[in-house]
C-alpha cells in the first residue's frame, strides 16, 4: 500500500465509544498509532469507492451501447448457478 508522506491535511471526526475503542484495539494490534490506522482506513475506503464507481461505470457504458441481458436470462443464470452449488 502506498503511504503518502508527509501528511498534508488533518481531519477531525466525532466517534461513538465503541468505534473509538475498535480503532484503538486495531491500531494496537498492528503496532501503529490510532491516527495511522485511521489514515489507512480512509485511504482504503477512498480506493474501494473509486473501484466501485469504475465497476458501475462499466455497466453504464455497456447499457449505453445496448449490451444488456434480459431479466429472465439473468434469473435463469442465477438459478442454474444456485443448483450447481447445491449439487457440489
Amino acid at each position: 500500500m502506498n503511504h503518502p508522506a508527509p501528511f498534508s491535511r488533518s481531519v477531525t471526526v466525532d466517534l461513538d465509544d465503541e468505534t473509538a475503542a475498535g480503532i484503538a484495539k486495531a491500531a494496537a494490534s498492528r503496532g501503529i498509532t490510532e491516527a495511522a490506522f485511521a489514515a489507512e482506513a480512509i485511504r482504503n475506503a477512498v480506493e474501494s469507492d473509486a473501484e466501485l464507481l469504475a465497476f458501475i461505470q462499466v455497466g453504464i457504458d455497456a447499457a449505453d451501447r445496448g449490451a444488456l441481458t434480459p431479466q429472465a436470462d439473468v434469473f435463469e443464470n442465477l438459478r442454474r448457478r444456485r443448483q450447481q452449488r447445491a449439487a457440489a
